[in-house]
């Protein structure tokens, strides 16, 4: 984001200073963390010194609430627009925003717990505006849908702007434009069935019998909740009645706990990619088996999936790294299936339109919960992918 703002000369005093720090901020957020940028690194991003940077900011925490205002601004306003906008002319401003600002996603849904109290009733303001806007977008050129059906399309929208976040897919403009804006038109004219009524929000009942796993699961919802460096040995105890240090007796250290969970996900897709590639007759077949798994996981599992929006910067960097190689492996193989079925698409085209149908299924349910039924949320995603549902 900065290269196209440009960086001046140390000495000199630009009269965007301030649009520069706000620029860089966002890519350096949005790329390493909040927690791993530093003030000095923002201030060596736009070529200055630590101090000259507080004549701007008074803090970290400030500089964070300015960009996330100040990447939420334009699609604030975009979206307040498009009461009267066609639905040609509303894809094509959608993309371009998102592919304008493409680290706003994990600004908003990783770093948002590090804003002031007020800064977060501001941001859940904003975005509720942006929701509700788009769901009324929606209802207007699609007024045969039912209610619950036009507050999916919306959310696929939102899901197919903010899969920009999560991929470094780079295409040539105005083409990445228009392949960007095609897929908002195939969200927004998705005909999601409503076969089966959402799963009831239920409290759970039942506990293992391993202590291992009961700790393992109350941290997953405690981490997903409210973030890993927000939990304690201490708390993760209390919530199934041990005290803090008991703990040790089961798990080496709370970073255990969170490699855990990330390698039981991966794990599980690798082994469901295995089995659509052994018994799959087709290609889409397999597929679609696959995209109804990774919609039922996600909402059976929601916090596994917030986990990954949110916790993955507290992996060590081996553990990282590899997470993120599973996570591509897995998007090259649907990819894969989808030029086999499809061989006329190219294979970053069909790369894309797989980020986008995970996208909406990931985004869905962290963001709507049980709400959506399956069904529904699978039929967006066939319609990403250009599948026929079987």
């Amino acid at each position: 984001m900065t290269d196209g703002l440009g960086v001046p000369p140390r000495g000199t005093r630009p009269r965007n200073r301030r649009e520069l720090i706000i620029a860089a901020a966002a890519e350096l957020f949005g790329s390493r963390g909040y927690a791993k940028v530093g003030m000095s690194d923002l201030a060596q991003a736009v070529g200055i010194g630590p101090s000259a940077l507080y004549r701007h900011f008074g803090g970290k925490r400030e500089v964070l609430e300015q960009v996330v205002a100040f990447g939420l601004a334009p699609m604030r306003e975009l979206v307040a627009g498009l009461g009267e906008a066609d639905r040609a002319s509303a894809a094509s401003a959608l993309a371009g925003y998102a592919i304008d600002h493409r680290y706003i996603g994990p600004l908003w849904q990783r770093e948002a717990r590090d804003l002031s109290p007020e800064a977060q009733a501001s941001l859940n303001t904003v975005l509720r505006e942006i929701r509700h806007g788009l769901t009324a977008f929606v209802r207007r050129i699609r007024p045969e849908l039912p209610g619950r059906s036009a507050e999916l399309i919306s959310w696929s929208v939102l899901a197919v702007l903010l899969s920009q976040s999560y991929h470094h897919l780079e295409l040539p403009r105005p083409g990445y434009d228009r392949l960007l804006a095609g897929l908002i038109d195939t969200a927004l004219d998705a005909t999601p069935p409503e076969l089966e009524p959402p799963a009831a929000v239920v409290d759970q009942v039942l506990r293992p019998a391993s202590r291992r796993e009961e700790l393992l699961a109350v941290a997953m919802r405690m981490f997903a909740g409210r973030g890993y460096a927000q939990v304690g040995i201490e708390d993760i105890g209390q919530a199934v009645g041990i005290a803090g240090p008991s703990v040790y007796n089961h798990w080496p250290t709370k970073l255990d706990l969170l490699i855990t969970m990330f390698r039981r996900g991966a794990a599980a897709l690798a082994g469901e990619l295995a089995t659509a590639y052994r018994y799959s007759p087709d290609a889409a077949t397999a597929l679609r088996d696959l995209m109804d798994v990774y919609v039922r996981r996600s909402q059976a599992d929601p916090e596994l999936f917030t986990l990954v929006f949110t916790e993955l910067e507290h992996l060590p960097a081996p553990e990282r790294d590899e997470m993120l190689r599973a996570q591509r492996d897995f998007v090259n193989e649907l990819a894969h299936l989808l030029r086999l079925d499809q061989p006329d698409l190219e294979p970053v085209v069909a790369r894309l339109r797989v980020h986008a149908a995970l996208s909406v299924a990931a985004q869905v349910a962290h963001a709507g919960g049980r709400r959506h039924a399956p069904a529904a949320v699978r039929g967006v995603c066939a319609a990403l992918l250009g599948l026929r549902l079987g």
